[in-house]
């Protein structure tokens, strides 16, 4: 008796292409294996696919380069020692210029008046940060922007000048450095008394525009008025009042100069050096490039000091903190330069123990 046999028909592409039609009946066959581990494998292959694909492309982003605004009212080859010192600062903290950060400088060259327009074109740069380079640049800077972070470099009074709220809570979009450059006047003309113990008028060269002037005029008049000295005030609104000035001081038998701050005289120093030494008169300044240009004696805040740590600012703004929340930092050093070659030059002996307590002698 023959058996009939028994076919089994052949799988369509369409039913091969799911799932096996013998699951249930032949669940640990090889074939229905193969075919699952094929379907997995096929997924997991898909998913790392995409996931390199994501990883790639990612990668291939251009990372943002952060990109400063620096503002001056003077022009950039009068402050080499300042830009290297926030140049050394930002260097400090990872940031190379033309590398990973970008710096826009731009500069008045001692024409104020440009200053609106210059930080107007910063501004329309989309520039992440604004660095002034003093009081006189600052103040530009703020009328045109109010939401573009604002780090003074420095500044002589930012509170009495209305440009932050206080010292410990800026308030707005400024912060920065503070110089104490009213109270230090004073005791720049103690020193001119300490070198000159006859003195008893004195110039005073300023700028009646510059932020923080009437201030430290103030505090020369307290000093002045202890040992009886009159002090002769000259307003200097231009390069071309300087020369005005010196011979404003040689009718008024001046026996010294006392130059304060002001955005005007850091871009004719070697003007108002050469006039000093020219008409014998003992000058004090309140920065050390004066005297490393030939100036007698200067005592004040070391400015690259603060140019360096205004970079600490720029870092941290970077990386999102808000100017309204970062303090206003005061100076933390302060130096007495003395240039000896021009004090003989001029016919001045520097006494032993002033000597004594310079940081800095030139010879």
């Amino acid at each position: 008796m023959n058996t009939p046999s028994l076919e089994i028909p052949s799988l369509s592409p369409k039913l091969k292409s799911k799932t096996c039609p013998f699951d249930k009946l032949r669940a640990g066959s090889e074939l229905c294996r193969r075919i699952q581990n094929l379907k997995w494998a096929g997924i997991v292959a898909i998913g790392f696919t995409f996931v390199m694909c994501g990883a790639v492309a990612q990668a291939q982003q251009p990372t943002k380069i952060p990109r400063i605004g620096f503002l001056s009212a003077t022009s950039l080859s009068t402050m080499s020692a300042r830009i290297e010192a926030l140049r050394q600062g930002l260097r400090e903290l990872g940031y190379v210029e033309g590398k990973n950060i970008v710096i826009e400088w731009r500069s008045a060259e001692g024409k104020a008046d440009l200053l609106p327009a210059l930080a107007a074109e910063l501004v329309r740069l989309k520039v992440d940060v604004i660095v002034t380079a003093g009081p006189t640049s600052t103040r530009p800077a703020k009328e045109a922007t109010v939401t573009i972070s604002i780090v003074m470099a420095f500044d002589n009074d930012p509170v009495g000048s209305g440009v932050v709220a206080s010292l410990a809570r800026p308030g707005g979009n400024i912060t920065g450095l503070a110089t104490l450059s009213p109270e230090l006047s004073g005791k720049r003309l103690e020193l001119l008394k300490e070198i000159l113990p006859k003195i008893s008028r004195v110039a005073v060269l300023g700028t009646s525009t510059t932020p923080g002037t009437a201030q430290e005029l103030k505090e020369a008049e307290l000093a002045a008025g202890a040992f009886g000295a009159k002090l002769q005030y000259l307003n200097v609104l231009d390069p071309k009042d300087i020369e005005t000035a010196f011979r404003a001081a040689g009718k008024g038998r001046a026996d010294a100069v006392l130059v304060l701050t002001s955005g005007v005289f850091n871009s004719q120093r070697k003007q108002i050096v050469e006039l000093a030494v020219k008409n014998r008169l003992p000058a004090i300044y309140n920065a050390a490039e004066w005297v490393e240009g030939g100036g007698l004696m200067s005592y004040g805040v070391s400015v690259t000091d603060l140019y360096r740590r205004a970079a600490t600012y720029v870092d941290k703004i970077l990386k999102g903190a808000k100017p309204a929340d970062l303090p206003v930092q005061q100076p933390t050093k302060f130096e007495l330069v003395i240039n000896l070659k021009t004090a003989k030059q001029i016919g001045v002996t520097i006494p032993p123990n002033v000597l004594a307590r310079a940081d800095k002698v030139i010879k």
